[in-house]
């Protein structure tokens, strides 16, 4: 499956959660999306809080894609085409060292 296929499916199970209607008790602004994607990070970090690997791989794997739903639906409040994004992202990295940028 394509990124935007998953930009799409989460657009459809938005709309039909209602969360974008004006009086919705979950609305989807930017800021409020921000918000949730940094929660649902610190979810991720609760697998790794006493040991180096998750004992609970499948919860593991629900919170990841609970994070990357977020971000997909940041990115398309935003009007950020994500895939355009992260190929302008990694290309930009290849020509970054690291280890130079923290001497400087």
């Amino acid at each position: 499956m394509h990124l935007h296929e998953f930009l799409k499916l989460m657009d459809q199970f938005v709309h039909s959660k209602g969360w974008y209607e004006a009086e919705s008790p979950r609305p989807q602004t930017p800021r409020n999306i921000a918000i949730s994607l940094c929660l649902e990070t610190a979810e991720v970090l609760e697998h790794f809080q006493w040991s180096e690997n998750s004992t609970q791989p499948d919860q593991l794997a629900g919170e990841l894609a609970d994070v990357a739903l977020y971000l997909f639906q940041l990115a398309h409040l935003s009007q950020i085409d994500l895939e355009q994004a992260i190929l302008k992202k990694l290309r930009e990295n290849y020509q970054r060292n690291w280890d130079q940028d923290q001497v400087k």
